[in-house]
């Protein structure tokens, strides 16, 4: 398995959805640009609570960062050209709207002092 951290924009919007045994997960598509420009989707799981929540609070075209297990992928687009995917369990996330709570949190924190 390849450890791996990707940066991107949410590709539509997260869905939660229920496995065979009853456990919720969530997924979703992140686009991804590579170093010559080209893009490529990231199918992203995630089973952490945190991670789901997370996703879940996102909307299209979001910005994003998640780390976690990669698969290298391909797949063949309508006109029959193969492109590069990769699959990923999302371990941890990072977002401006992270970093927008923690900043409001911590504004509300002072303000309590």
């Amino acid at each position: 398995m390849i450890e791996g951290l990707v940066g991107g924009r949410l590709y539509g919007d997260a869905q939660v959805r229920t496995g065979q045994n009853g456990r919720r997960f969530v997924t979703c598509k992140v686009r991804a640009t590579t170093h010559d420009g080209d893009t490529i989707f990231v199918n992203v799981i995630a089973f952490d609570d945190a991670v789901q929540a997370a996703l879940l609070a996102l909307s299209d075209a979001d910005s994003i960062a998640l780390s976690g297990t990669l698969t290298p992928k391909v797949w063949t687009d309508k006109n029959g050209l193969v492109k590069p995917a990769v699959d990923m369990i999302a371990h941890k996330l990072l977002s401006a709207y992270d970093e927008r709570r923690d900043r409001a949190e911590r504004g509300a924190e002072r303000g309590a002092e």
